[in-house]
């Protein structure tokens, strides 16, 4: 049997036994489930676990499999960009400890691990917009 077919096999059970879960979820009903204690959503979380898992495993083999056929410096260098623009937008964040709606206290350091990852956002996002629009200008230039 092909890795294909083995893989919609397993995704089909996968999803199957998710669904069936869920239906008994459903069928249960929420008072039930809350006051079990959530019993039978151990179940359906260990689907999701386990397809998590499986999903996680395959993307790693593949990417190191097209790192290790393709070309290594290439790589490389679009990492280092990425790591580039995380530690600029690191530098950007300020930590400011801050309290939430509830009470409770944002430290420093949480504060500015949020910035960092709304300033990557923003710079990846303007990269975005600006390839997709310095490629339409060059293929309306081509023509």
């Amino acid at each position: 049997m092909g890795l294909h077919k083995i893989s919609k096999i397993v995704a089909l059970v996968l999803g199957v036994a998710g669904v069936l879960l869920w239906g008994m979820l459903m069928i249960k009903g929420d008072e039930a489930v809350i006051a079990s204690g959530g019993e039978g959503l151990d179940s359906f979380l260990y689907v999701a676990y386990l397809t998590f898992a499986i999903l996680l495993i395959t993307v790693v083999v593949f990417v190191v499999k097209g790192i290790l056929g393709g070309d290594v410096k290439k790589t490389l260098m679009s990492v280092g960009a990425f790591l580039l623009i995380f530690v600029i937008s690191y530098v950007m964040a300020d930590g400011v400890e801050s309290f939430t709606k509830d009470g409770e206290l944002v430290t420093a350091q949480t504060s500015r691990y949020i910035g960092t990852g709304l300033y990557t956002f923003y710079i990846l996002s303007v990269v975005a917009v600006v390839a997709m629009a310095f490629s339409g200008v060059k293929k309306l230039t081509k023509r």
